[in-house]
């Protein structure tokens, strides 16, 4: 089989080709429940646990209302149930003045429909977002949220009593969720290098360093202090003057609740979200790698090659500057 390319990114599914934008992410799963009427079924039993028949529904996309905005999908059968969803990319969830305009749309007010529910889907995870939607219910409409990760399960779920076709479209959506359930660039290879200190995060039972290589994970403020927005690829770490692993960020979440995470933090409920990173195996440079012109917390930006090359993290850092600039 011949291989497809787009972008500089090998194409594994049919989805790709839409896109990994929040519509096209919106589209994918719209036809994904138009053409399997397994999935759609699924879908609807998770959010309202009813069973109805997919003959009946309709599978609305960017229905636009004067000063109401416009939906992503309205899934209904005009008689049991009208569902409005709102798709974000990554860790995002729908803010309160939206979901208050969906909840006063003609369509949704003026629907006979007993089941009605306003969804979120996001990455977030269901937890997080339990804890960080502003409504569970909007002019007594409920609202819930759906993960990428409950797509996925509920289209795998739905391939057993899918036919061949249904199964492939299925699969297809389930490759291309896959790809994009992670913010991560996963071409990029610019690591994130951090320092490390040998004191205890406050009321923690580990030191910093001690949380990185016993418990292989480490955490800081999203989006906070120029701290990333998004996860990186790979991170770094470095103290006693010199860098000393490189690990790929295998998974993360965001939390208010370290200690959900890492149980030595204590159990308190933080005023900032926090990334917390699953670390993979530790690169280990072959050769010392000094920390060079960088102030004592300083973090910097580098490519994987040059950390592993250079002398100094600093260095790297500006060698890899250069090479942007030179493209």
């Amino acid at each position: 089989m011949s291989e497809l390319v787009a972008y500089g990114t090998e194409v594994s599914s049919v989805f790709q080709l839409i896109g990994n934008l929040e519509n096209d992410i919106t589209k994918s799963i719209a036809w994904a429940l138009a053409q399997c009427p397994e999935f759609l079924k699924s879908v609807i039993k998770e959010v309202i646990s009813i069973d109805i028949n997919p003959q009946n529904v309709r599978i609305k996309y960017q229905e636009f209302e004067k000063d109401k905005g416009i939906t992503d999908l309205e899934i209904t059968d005009d008689n049991s149930f009208y569902i409005t969803i709102e798709a974000k990319r990554g860790w995002i969830l729908p803010g309160a003045d939206q979901l208050t305009l969906y909840s006063k749309r003609r369509n949704i007010l003026e629907s006979p429909a007993l089941h009605k529910v306003i969804i979120s889907m996001s990455e977030c995870s269901v937890e997080y977002a339990n804890a960080y939607l502003p409504f569970k219910v909007v002019n007594d409409i409920p609202v819930t949220h759906l993960s990428w990760k409950n797509i996925y399960e509920l289209a795998n779920l739905a391939k057993a009593s899918s036919n061949i076709t249904q199964k492939n479209l299925l699969k297809e959506l389930m490759k291309y969720l896959g790809g994009i359930m992670t913010m991560q660039a996963k071409e990029s290879n610019w690591v994130y290098v951090v320092s490390l200190a040998s004191t205890k995060p406050e009321n923690c039972d580990l030191t910093w360093i001690e949380i990185v290589n016993q418990k292989m994970n480490y955490f800081h403020p999203f989006g906070m202090n120029g701290w990333p927005k998004e996860p990186p690829n790979y991170i770094a770490f470095r103290y006693d003057g010199r860098l000393q692993t490189i690990h790929h960020i295998e998974g993360y979440t965001v939390t208010k609740n370290l200690h959900s995470e890492i149980i030595e933090m204590p159990d308190v409920q933080e005023e900032h979200e926090y990334f917390v990173y699953s670390l993979g195996e530790a690169i280990i440079p072959s050769k010392t790698v000094k920390t060079g012109k960088i102030y004592a917390s300083g973090r910097k930006w580098a490519m994987l090659d040059t950390l592993l090359t250079a002398n100094t993290i600093h260095e790297a850092s500006e060698i890899s500057k250069q090479r942007m600039n030179d493209e």
